[in-house]
């Protein structure tokens, strides 16, 4: 869900993966989130929370990939 929660965001208001590098991480980091290789840290979740409105929730959710 987490991962869903953020594209959501991003296509609703236009963020770019560029945006998101400065709650994630580096480009490389932002792309092992996106492509669900590497959870998101519970900062990483507290900052998409503060600076996109993510509802914590939706980021706390788990993500189906079993």
């Amino acid at each position: 869900m987490s991962i869903e929660a953020i594209k959501l965001r991003m296509e609703q208001v236009g963020l770019t993966r560029k945006a998101l590098e400065a709650a994630i991480g580096s480009e490389s980091r932002m792309s092992e989130i996106l492509n669900r290789h590497r959870p998101l840290t519970l900062g990483m979740i507290r900052k998409l929370h503060a600076r996109f409105g993510i509802p914590l929730e939706n980021l706390l959710g788990e993500d189906e990939t079993a």
